[in-house]
């Protein structure tokens, strides 16, 4: 069967019943006066880097070797990401290590404290145990020493 553009129409039916239909263009139908085309050949696939690419593509997956799911700028960014996070956390854990004068005497004042209200407890421990005597003389005691430490200034 013959189209009106100039190609050849082939039908034909395969063994489940569907009708296939395939053109065939003009110059291949044997007109030895024409010119027959030829495929160009893509300077990509004729390089050597490309074979060599290709072969070694061919050879790790018949090995079994996987390619790399990820695309070279994806694995490239991640990597990146990651040593920014390490270097952030190297930062972090400098400056935590590195403290300042001011801190450094905020912390020792802070201690100082601790210490004194540690020991405060432990007299209040020790005056809960003592007689009602004792506690009224320690009372008359701080009482003389701030009215004393008050008359100096």
């Amino acid at each position: 069967m013959q189209i009106s553009n100039g190609n050849s129409l082939i039908s034909r039916e395969t063994r489940t019943g569907i009708h296939l239909i395939t053109l065939i263009p003009d110059y291949m139908t044997g007109d030895d006066d024409l010119i027959k085309p030829k495929k160009m050949i893509n300077p990509v696939k004729s390089s050597k880097s490309h074979q060599e690419l290709h072969r070694e593509l061919l050879m790790n997956h018949k090995r079994g070797i996987g390619v790399e799911n990820k695309p070279e700028l994806q694995r490239v960014l991640e990597e990146r990401k990651r040593e920014q996070i390490i270097k952030q956390k190297k930062q972090d854990e400098e400056a935590r290590r590195k403290i300042s004068q001011l801190e450094h005497e905020l912390l020792k004042r802070h201690q100082k404290l601790d210490e004194l209200e540690k020991e405060q407890a432990r007299l209040e421990d020790s005056n809960c145990s003592a007689p009602e005597f004792i506690k009224v003389k320690e009372n008359l005691r701080r009482t003389s020493l701030a009215s004393s430490g008050e008359k100096e200034v």
